[in-house]
């Protein structure tokens, strides 16, 4: 599977960004899908996954009510709508594919995209 993640950008805190991650090579809507970030300086870390139904969704607390994860099986394209961004959420984000491993989501994913850079500024 290979993974484009695309919408990132500079936004001020408190404004929205929704990132698309586009996936082709295999059936798409056989894998789970997640949304992974990076800030310089830190390890990455879990932000969302979706099941490959859609039906299943998990968050992290830092963005559990703000952001939202979706997919489109017919586009095989996956979906981070960010709100209420704040300075902290500045990252690279990442999307992956594969499995769900509750609470060691990176583990299950088998694939990932190159990232795509999220600037809040305050």
């Amino acid at each position: 599977v290979q993974l484009q993640a695309s919408g990132g950008g500079l936004v001020q805190a408190g404004g929205s960004l929704r990132l698309s991650c586009a996936a082709s090579g295999r059936t798409f809507s056989s894998y789970a899908m997640g949304w992974f970030r990076q800030a310089p300086g830190k390890e990455r870390e879990f932000v969302a996954t979706i099941s490959w139904s859609g039906g299943r969704k998990y968050y992290s607390d830092s963005v559990k009510g703000r952001f939202t994860i979706s997919r489109d099986n017919a586009k095989d394209t996956v979906y981070l709508q960010m709100n209420s961004l704040k300075p902290e959420d500045t990252a690279v984000y990442y999307c992956a594919a594969g499995g769900l491993v509750a609470g060691h989501w990176e583990n299950g994913m088998n694939y990932w995209g190159k990232g795509t850079q999220v600037t809040v500024s305050s």
